[in-house]
């Protein structure tokens, strides 16, 4: 039977890390080397900074040190020659794969298997012999790509669609969390991924979903390229629409209001950006000359600027960030003087902030706008603090502040077809 005994994982990111370190901290025996040509990001891996935020990571060093290996290669074309020298190789990069499927003697296994794929590819990893391995593994990878395509399309479908319910609630009085209850009930449908919130993101979602519009163009189903486009249209729909109801809230205009956003991420408990929905949320806030006070326990500074800098961000005027956008420490410090508090990741901290000395230190009214549902159990209290809540797909404001709505066309309409995406 073929025992694995040594692994070479090429590309030390947000998979190659991660997988990595679980995989030398569940498997001591085996000598696990991750190779990467960013020697700053190899070097924050052997640090005690980590170049990214996992909960699960928190041990990194401690744990798995003894087993795990993270290097540079001194030239690219070293990579292969690592991992010749290993019993099997892991590819975390498009160009590793289109590098390692040229060769032979080595066992290979793309990083983008679903967990049932995995479990198929480690039966056939046990039970074949090592020339027979790398043509099962290729062929495992195409089934593969197509099962993970679809399989968070369909998790992507799911949001999407909580999402546009979220809009029918508010415009109805109903509660979307309730509907999402009634419908979780169901057996044949289940309650995972039917949270309404201000839209999905992450790295996977959004760039599956439109891998699988694309191939549908590709193969002339126009058809079932457009159904799919739209649940990356609905997520767009439900960032402009927040946005749309932030500015509508403080009177038609947010410029040069200062705006407290209070999450960057595009998930609690992480450190990852990509395609994070504060960074649309942020785009048409400073659209409209708001003035935004950044705050998120574990996403850097560096990051949340170079996100918002990005030329699909800040367009023409990528000064603005310098000018209109603030990285605070701390929350409460985000909140000194600020017109509307705007939750964007549900961290757990914001539902234990001391809420009274904040609407104290913040500009009357004081809106808060919880993109997350993370304060739907305190909604009494900050409404007897004198806090204005708005939330997802729920309207929760017995009494609004009167105001007069101007016959302007916005800058940004519901709409507008979605711009393109960029690559964060």
């Amino acid at each position: 039977m073929f025992e694995i005994k040594k692994i070479c994982c090429i590309g030390a990111g947000y998979v190659g890390g991660p997988t990595c370190s679980v995989i030398a901290h569940m498997c001591p025996e085996i000598k696990v080397t991750v190779v990467d040509v960013n020697e700053a990001r190899v070097k924050a891996w052997n640090s005690n900074t980590l170049p990214i935020y996992e909960i699960f990571l928190k041990s990194f060093n401690t744990v798995v040190n003894a087993s795990l290996n993270i290097s540079v290669p001194k030239r690219r074309t070293l990579i292969l020659k690592i991992a010749v020298l290993e019993n099997c190789v892991i590819s975390c990069t498009s160009s590793g794969f289109s590098q390692l499927e040229k060769q032979n003697p080595y066992k290979y296994i793309p990083a983008d298997l679903t967990e049932g794929m995995f479990r198929m590819l480690n039966r056939g990893l046990n039970a074949l012999s090592s020339r027979k391995v790398k043509i099962t593994c290729l062929k495992a990878r195409l089934m593969s790509l197509f099962v993970l395509k679809a399989a968070n399309a369909f998790l992507a479908q799911r949001i999407s669609s909580i999402n546009s319910i979220s809009a029918l609630c508010e415009a109805t009085g109903a509660d979307v969390e309730e509907v999402a209850k009634a419908i979780g009930m169901d057996q044949r449908i289940g309650s995972r991924f039917l949270k309404a919130s201000v839209g999905f993101g992450g790295s996977c979602f959004q760039k599956d979903v439109l891998n699988l519009v694309y191939l549908c163009e590709a193969l002339n189903l126009p058809e079932v390229a457009q159904y799919w486009q739209q649940v990356i249209d609905m997520n767009d729909y439900q960032r402009r629409r927040f946005a749309s109801r932030i500015i509508d809230c403080l009177f038609n205009t947010v410029t040069d209001k200062k705006i407290a956003l209070l999450g960057f991420a595009f998930k609690k408990d992480t450190g990852d950006t990509r395609e994070s929905s504060s960074i649309y949320i942020s785009k048409y806030l400073l659209d409209e000359g708001a003035r935004l006070h950044i705050y998120d326990p574990k996403v850097p500074k560096e990051q949340i600027i170079q996100d918002l800098c990005h030329p699909n961000i800040s367009e023409d005027d990528p000064d603005r960030v310098c000018r209109l956008v603030t990285i605070t420490k701390d929350p409460y410090e985000a909140c000194d003087g600020a017109h509307a508090l705007v939750i964007c990741t549900e961290w757990d901290m914001f539902k234990e902030l001391d809420f009274e000395s904040i609407h104290q230190k913040m500009l009357k009214p004081a809106f808060i706008f919880d993109g997350r549902r993370v304060l739907d159990g305190l909604h009494s209290n900050l409404q007897n603090l004198g806090f204005q809540i708005e939330t997802i797909g729920k309207k929760v404001a017995t009494k609004r502040f009167p105001f007069t709505p101007t016959s302007e066309i916005p800058k940004f309409s519901l709409q507008d077809p979605p711009s393109k995406k960029p690559k964060i």
